[in-house]
């Protein structure tokens, strides 16, 4: 069966170099707007998820990330083949002391590193016999982005999200 390919996206093209972030954690704690397009490129089907991300303190404290883990915590309406239901997910990012960051799941297995330094990161993930391979990009202080691209004998899909900065300080 051939697989259809989804429509270019600007996601796809990162800006040159991306917007440096010295903390990783510090930069995406807070509210965020997420907007994400999924594709299941072998069954040419296509859905979207909107919602939340929150980063937060783990033991619920909104104050600095002092070095603590946060939580990652989305929430959201996913649109699949004309059907709307609820979705979400956690993970858990773990700052360490240079900037980068280790994201878990939120059961504690281990799911990618995270660099922002440079303001653009690639990560991969072998999940069973299937590999996700992620780009991130920080376009501004108020917006970043990430494109998984994921395949193998039980999937062939892509993802890309966006997110927008909520709340006090972001620029709307």
């Amino acid at each position: 069966m051939s697989s259809v390919a989804p429509p270019p996206h600007p996601a796809d093209r990162p800006p040159a170099g991306g917007h440096p972030v010295p903390d990783a954690a510090a930069y995406l704690s807070g509210a965020w707007a997420v907007d994400r397009e999924l594709h299941d490129l072998s069954a040419g089907t296509s859905g979207r998820f909107r919602g939340t991300a929150v980063f937060r303190r783990e033991d619920g404290d909104d104050g600095d990330t002092d070095g603590g883990a946060l939580l990652h915590i989305e929430e959201g309406e996913l649109t699949w083949g004309g059907t709307v239901s609820t979705a979400g997910r956690t993970l858990r990012l773990l700052p360490r002391p240079d900037g980068t960051a280790e994201v878990t799941f939120a059961d504690g297995r281990p799911f990618h590193g995270l660099d922002l330094r440079t303001g653009v990161w690639t990560a991969r993930h072998p999940c069973v016999d299937d590999l996700y391979e992620g780009a991130f990009t920080v376009v501004s202080p108020d917006e970043w982005r990430v494109s998984w691209r994921v395949g193998g004998p039980a999937k062939d899909q892509s993802l890309r999200s966006v997110y927008r900065r909520r709340g006090p300080g972001a620029a709307d």
